[in-house]
């Protein structure tokens, strides 16, 4: 990257935490959206009511991100997740999943970056956004390692299953959901398991947070309300009547969603699950 890219992005970078400040801060001061109207009118799933679901055929495009995944399956993006432009993926984010316009920004511009793609004139395909260790990364709570499973818009079954049956919480009205403390420690068990049965694991600081912020969405956008995860992250389908839990006039904001994701990432405590990394080595040797 040369001196010009590197002080361009500094300074794109800069705008884009100012603008997220200053939308935290009218989301303090403005009404949220009333219930039934968190979607905007006009676009795919206003008033719960989300495009056809049809699931990927031979040679259509998916990634390890089941919201991405979703949002293919119901052809808000294209169906083929291929060809798909940045500029799009994040208007469609946006008004999917009600991330504020900051964030919708910042990561598809981030993923340009990654993929070395113009953000305004290039596009990609959802395979594409699987570069190892630059957005995907081991210890994930739905796949195997790459170095196990290559093909990362792969869903390792057992993994999500032991989520979706992991959360000790209730929500306002009975529903049972994930807590941040659930969050933890089933992210604490993958990297102790992953690092004691990948050969090639690794997992650096800044994917230790990242992990932990794919993993917030669940808590955020969703609610952690498990019946919609379960068609989220397992049928990767949105379900029926089902808007974003996030009601900010403004959409979720990286200011108040890096206050989950640390309350996530500092209770992950990946030394409490020694025992299950070595039996799972063991297992993996019985299977071998």
């Amino acid at each position: 990257m040369g001196l010009f890219s590197s002080v361009s992005t500094f300074f794109f970078d800069t705008g884009i935490m100012s603008w997220d400040v200053l939308l935290t801060l009218l989301n303090l001061v403005r009404r949220k959206r009333r219930i039934g109207h968190v979607t905007p009118e006009g676009r795919p799933g206003y008033g719960g009511h989300w495009p056809e679901f049809r699931p990927p055929q031979e040679g259509d495009s998916r990634c390890s991100c089941p919201a991405l995944n979703a949002m293919a399956n119901h052809g808000i993006i294209s169906r083929s997740g291929r060809s798909i432009s940045f500029v799009e993926l994040n208007h469609n984010i946006r008004a999917t999943y009600n991330f504020g316009a900051s964030f919708c920004s910042f990561v598809p511009h981030y993923a340009a970056r990654m993929l070395k793609r113009s953000y305004s004139e290039d596009t990609f395909d959802l395979e594409e956004l699987d570069l190892h260790n630059g957005i995907e990364h081991d210890a994930s709570l739905f796949r195997l390692d790459t170095a196990l499973e290559p093909n990362q818009s792969m869903k390792h079954v057992p993994f999500i299953e032991e989520l979706l049956a992991a959360p000790t919480g209730k929500d306002k009205n009975g529903n049972v959901v994930l807590t941040t403390r659930d969050l933890s420690r089933i992210l604490g068990k993958r990297r102790a398991v992953a690092r004691a049965t990948n050969n090639d694991f690794s997992l650096s600081f800044f994917h230790k947070v990242f992990g932990s912020a794919n993993s917030s969405t669940l808590l955020t956008i969703f609610g952690g309300r498990v019946d919609d995860l379960r068609s989220i992250v397992l049928h990767e389908r949105i379900p029926d009547g089902w808007e974003s839990r996030v009601r900010e006039p403004y959409g979720l904001t990286m200011l108040h969603f890096n206050k989950t994701v640390l309350a996530v990432e500092f209770g992950v405590r990946e030394k409490d699950w020694a025992e299950a990394a070595q039996e799972a080595v063991h297992q993996r040797a019985a299977s071998v």
